[in-house]
């Protein structure tokens, strides 16, 4: 190997641990700081994550073709109209790229608790969503507390028990 070609290897091999480590440090873990966005809501209004702060705030990213998705909506529902006068938001994110499918949907089964547009993908990938639905708990300060990827029949009992917990404190 000449002295060029193992330069131009180490200069790959350097950015291609550069990246890794700059993805690392994009996926939002449990303890870190949920990172702020804004995005057009069911309202018509932009809606930044900022505005909750000092609500626990839950985010479900969902798709209108996810099986999983329209099985938890319900039980979204009831969490969000149980809680939201006690200091809780949910914030329904849609990764669909036609918003008004999402609508259809939204209507069709009653969903009452906000829901933002991210058409583009940009906030998905901002908190580097690979699984439908995942869902994120944010305490009053801003910190990711849980997080859940998929969805089950009873995770609901799960996100009841986590959400009473950020409430009281």
């Amino acid at each position: 190997m000449s002295a060029h070609t193992k330069k131009r290897f180490a200069v790959f091999a350097i950015a291609g641990l550069l990246s890794i480590v700059v993805a690392e440090a994009a996926m939002p873990k449990a303890g870190s700081m949920a990172p702020g966005f804004s995005l057009k809501s069911n309202s018509g209004k932009n809606l930044k994550l900022e505005e909750f702060r000092g609500q626990v705030v839950m985010i479900n990213f969902w798709a209108t073709w996810c099986g999983p998705c329209r099985q938890e909506m319900p039980h979204l529902n009831r969490l969000h109209e149980r809680y939201h006068k006690a200091g809780f938001a949910l914030l329904g994110v849609n990764i669909d790229d036609q918003p008004n499918v999402a609508r259809d949907m939204m209507q069709k089964l009653g969903i009452a608790f906000p829901v933002l547009f991210d058409t583009d993908k940009r906030v998905s990938r901002l908190y580097d969503v690979d699984a439908m639905p995942s869902s994120l708990l944010i305490d009053r300060d801003g910190r990711i507390r849980y997080l859940h990827l998929g969805y089950r029949s009873g995770y609901e009992i799960q996100y009841d028990n986590q959400i009473r917990e950020l409430l009281k404190q």
